[in-house]
């Protein structure tokens, strides 16, 4: 399997709730390497680019309200078959399907509430982790 990296987010809600140090601490549990890691509060305009792909769909006003409501940590991880691997540890997007023992389950809230975002695809990883960290930052 081949290293990847993949972008991870620890989303307001969890933030807010103290959550961090718990989903960084699976992180590391999972043997993930963080490369880069920044604390940031995004506006509603970084919001929306960052999630253009979805700007048709009928939850992007919610989804872009709700990631510029307060501070997310955003972190470029780097493991063997990463991408896969960050969103098997996150669990499914619903906290109430996701897997027992996956952060959305043990602690996620609801479908927006669900503490964490994570890169689909390789392309969508490259796009994410280049929207929030420049070349040096990722040496």
């Amino acid at each position: 399997m081949a290293i990847e990296r993949t972008l991870a987010i620890i989303k307001p809600d969890a933030v807010g709730r103290g959550l961090s140090g718990e989903i960084l601490k699976r992180i590391h549990e999972a043997k993930f390497l963080i490369v880069a890691i920044k604390s940031v509060r995004l506006t509603k305009s970084e919001a929306e680019g960052f999630y253009a792909v979805h700007r048709e769909r009928p939850f992007f006003k919610d989804l872009t309200e709700f990631m510029s409501s307060g501070k997310v940590v955003v972190m470029a991880l780097e493991a063997e078959g990463a991408i896969a691997r960050w969103r098997e540890a996150m669990g499914a997007t619903d906290p109430a399907k996701a897997a027992p023992g996956t952060i959305r389950n043990a602690l996620g809230a609801s479908i927006q509430n669900n503490c964490t975002h994570g890169s689909d695809a390789a392309e969508t990883a490259r796009f994410e982790i280049g929207y929030f960290f420049s070349g040096l930052e990722l040496i």
